[in-house]
């Protein structure tokens, strides 16, 4: 499994991540993004409105790899933050159920390979890398 079982949880109560993508001249971009979790499949599928006609899609479409962080802040007095970052191999899909009510049929998949985490885990401190098969 890709993700613990912590971090499923926890992106679960999140609505909305950021991801990143590279454009084929090697100008990054970041979009905040609707996602969810396919347990089945072990994958991160982000949608949205009229996704097929944005960068971030055509972006992935040419090649890019992608990453999304979600993540919020517990508490500022003590400050605790936590998240979770997921790297991977990507894929633009069209002809999918979408995501949500008003998002369109296609969507952005990613397949992780790097999982980095934070304040998600009971008991870990710091940021928590790990590789992923």
């Amino acid at each position: 499994m890709a993700l613990t079982e912590a971090e499923i949880s926890y992106l679960s109560t999140q609505p909305l991540g950021r991801l990143a993508t590279v454009a084929p001249d090697g100008s990054p971009q970041v979009n905040p993004v609707g996602f969810r979790y396919d347990p089945e499949l072990g994958v991160i599928d982000i949608g949205g409105h009229a996704l097929a006609a944005s960068k971030k899609f055509r972006n992935v479409a040419a090649g890019s790899r992608a990453s999304i962080v979600v993540d919020d802040i517990v508490s500022r007095q003590p400050w605790q933050v936590r998240g979770v970052e997921i790297r991977g191999d990507a894929e633009a899909l069209d002809g999918q159920d979408p995501l949500r009510p008003g998002f369109s049929a296609e969507i952005i998949r990613i397949h992780p390979r790097r999982v980095i985490s934070w304040g998600v885990e009971p008991g870990q401190d710091g940021m928590t890398p790990r590789d992923v098969a």
